[in-house]
């Protein structure tokens, strides 16, 4: 007899049953995957705007990464520090469409690309430019965002403004 709220686990062993993964998270996968839609329908846009041939350095790659990273460091200050959010724009926005505009893979299939097209240099550069670029855009963009954030939040505490939920700010 198992104990009360036991079931065999795989390969025989006792263990608690567990609830099926994606059990109430039905909304948050659908928002996701319509903004990873919208996100890389984005990316390939630009991709179209601004073609780069098989073997010219990927400057869309790398600015398409760049700005998603500029933006995610925008969005996720304004949603944690400035305006209450609901609870499906940091999936929809953050990961969702962010996830679907920038694009790691390409940044690796890019590398092999420039490597195997004997352009060791390009390759590192862009290696370093892409890694480089993300953090200091993503720490820049987050950080001026805070500053603004934190300077309309004090403004807002001179005025008597309220944030939702009824406290002042």
């Amino acid at each position: 007899m198992l104990p009360s709220g036991a079931a065999p686990a795989p390969g025989g062993r006792l263990g608690r049953a567990r609830p099926p993964v994606l059990r109430g998270q039905g909304r948050a996968v659908a928002v996701v995957a319509l903004g990873g839609a919208i996100g890389a329908v984005a990316r390939y846009a630009a991709g179209l705007g601004w073609r780069t041939g098989p073997s010219a350095f990927p400057w869309t790659t790398l600015l398409v990464n760049v700005v998603g990273c500029a933006v995610i460091g925008v969005f996720l200050v304004v949603i944690t520090e400035g305006r209450q959010a609901h609870p499906l724009v940091r999936p929809f926005f953050g990961t969702g469409v962010l996830g679907g505009f920038t694009t790691f893979s390409t940044y690796a299939v890019d590398v092999r690309r420039l490597l195997e097209g004997g352009r060791p240099g390009p390759a590192v550069a862009y290696l370093g430019l892409t890694l480089a670029g993300a953090l200091f855009a993503v720490w820049a963009a987050a950080g001026l965002t805070r500053r603004l954030v934190h300077r309309a939040v004090r403004r807002g505490a001179e005025r008597g403004a309220t944030v939702p939920g009824g406290g002042a700010r």
